[in-house]
């Protein structure tokens, strides 16, 4: 009968959590997030890589870095180029083909986050010369919606797990010599993590939307802060708006969010050992 009963009025049904038990179906209290493990270092080609797991949706990010000429605006910095793939292996909702238009906005999102990072300068090996390129390619292996924190998590736990060679310019030859015995990590300072939310009824905010949830929505946002509980960026492609008491709930929910994010992406860097 229940069964029957999400088929035919799903939202009504998840209104009854909401309402009478002040929870989800899957059991979830609405400011609760599911279960967030991730792993880091499993793709040994890779100069750093990321595997994280946010209930069922599942993002890995694998990362390589390549010599370039800095930015002709920018002599003392490097490029970090991130692309989100949403193939048809992780739903039946994408497509084969060129990136639809969620990937294109979760990599624009990635690209905008990428700047709080605050690690470009440190991929610069001679300023005006030589710097670092990181193409950070962010695959979906299981959908079930939430892929902006489930991506940033990961793209942060592979930044972490970068390890680039020495590299200097040799003066007689004027050309790059690679020391691959040598092996640094990335100076990053920032660590933006996003929190986004799924809006109902113009009333009920929760926390980590499913896919399900994301479709009977009337609106998503998500919300990018750092570690000095300041506010990076707000994300919302329209729908309902919001009230500035419900977005201020968000933002602190966010702070909460990227403590938790950081104790996790420390405790799993504690535990494993550099390359």
């Amino acid at each position: 009968m229940a069964a029957g009963f999400k088929t035919v009025e799903p939202l009504d049904y998840h209104r009854r959590f909401w309402y009478k038990e002040n929870c989800r179906p899957d059991g979830r209290e609405l400011g609760e997030f599911r279960t967030t493990t991730l792993n880091i270092g499993s793709i040994t080609t890779a100069d750093g890589s990321a595997l994280v797991k946010l209930g069922n949706t599942t993002i890995i990010c694998g990362i390589k870095g390549e010599l370039a000429a800095p930015p002709v605006d920018a002599a003392n910095k490097g490029y970090i180029v991130p692309n989100v793939d949403l193939p048809p292996l992780c739903s039946s909702r994408f497509r084969p083909g060129p990136p639809g238009e969620q990937a294109q906005a979760a990599s624009q999102f990635i690209a905008d986050v990428i700047e709080k990072c605050d690690t470009k300068e440190d991929l610069c090996i001679v300023k005006g010369k030589l710097s670092w390129v990181l193409y950070c390619d962010i695959m979906c292996l299981d959908y079930d919606g939430n892929i902006l924190d489930a991506c940033t998590i990961a793209l942060l736990g592979a930044l972490k797990n970068v390890r680039l060679p020495e590299v200097h310019i040799n003066e007689e030859t004027d050309l790059a010599e690679v020391n691959m015995k040598q092996k640094n990590p990335l100076n990053i300072t920032k660590h933006p993590v996003a929190c986004s939310f799924a809006i109902f009824d113009d009333t009920i905010i929760i926390v980590d939307p499913t896919v399900e949830e994301e479709n009977l929505s009337t609106g998503v946002i998500t919300v990018v802060t750092d570690e000095d509980e300041k506010l990076c960026a707000v994300h919302k492609p329209g729908g309902t708006a919001l009230s500035s008491e419900k977005l201020q709930d968000c933002i602190s929910r966010a702070i909460t969010r990227n403590k938790e994010v950081n104790k996790l992406l420390n405790e799993v860097l504690i535990s494993v050992k550099p390359k």
